[in-house]
């Protein structure tokens, strides 16, 4: 059964964002990925704290981002502002496991349909889905990439006022949120890195499977 274009353009969206989430889910739930960097950016010796006190803040503060548990820091000092945009951060990680599973299911359900069904999808300017949901999602961030790479600091000022758009309690004040002190600026250019790769890995084998397909055909 051969589906109609609107069909395969729905499906590169699904892709596209199964990818992107699943990107930006990773440095979120791979925790060593944190781990490694307290040693590789020197943190107990910026900071004065033992290894093991910046694990503990940074575990509960995970923990309440992604489980949900009560919020704090361990023993590093925390305000109340900094609690409020740590409450925002949880909101965008929800948001973004929510979009995680729901294209994971979709797309399970669409490789279902298309093995029982015999489903086909229509090329798109001689490509399937897959092919275009791994161009554009990689175009368009390695245009990102590119720009933040000219100056990170002022896209992470861009990121937060797109993200947490009126606010200012993402300013922290490492005296009274003292967790900005074992996160800092070089941490989430490593995060941004890490999800850089990863979606542009997944792109690639996108690309790359399509091209093969073609090819056989």
């Amino acid at each position: 059964m051969r589906l109609p274009k609107a069909a395969s353009v729905l499906c590169a969206v699904i892709l596209a964002l199964l990818i992107l989430s699943f990107s930006i889910a990773l440095p979120i739930l791979f925790r060593p990925f944190y781990y490694i960097q307290i040693k590789t950016l020197d943190l107990p010796e910026r900071t004065g704290w033992s290894e093991e006190v910046i694990r503990e803040a940074y575990d509960q503060v995970l923990d309440y981002c992604v489980l949900g548990k009560p919020f704090g820091t361990g023993q590093l000092a925390w305000s109340e502002s900094g609690y409020s945009h740590f409450a925002d951060v949880r909101g965008l990680f929800l948001l973004d496991f929510w979009v995680l599973g729901i294209t994971a299911a979709l797309c399970a359900l669409l490789l279902v349909l298309r093995l029982w069904k015999k489903w086909v999808f229509r090329p798109l300017l001689g490509h399937g889905p897959g092919f275009w949901a791994g161009v554009c999602t990689g175009g368009v961030i390695l245009v990102v990439a590119g720009l933040a790479a000219l100056d990170f600091n002022r896209a992470f000022v861009v990121f937060h006022a797109i993200f947490f758009p009126g606010k200012d309690n993402w300013i922290f004040d490492e005296n009274t949120d003292q967790i900005i002190q074992v996160m800092p600026k070089e941490f989430f250019c490593n995060c941004a890195i890490l999800i850089g790769v990863a979606l542009l890995t997944c792109c690639t084998v996108l690309i790359l499977a399509d091209l093969i397909r073609r090819k056989r055909a």
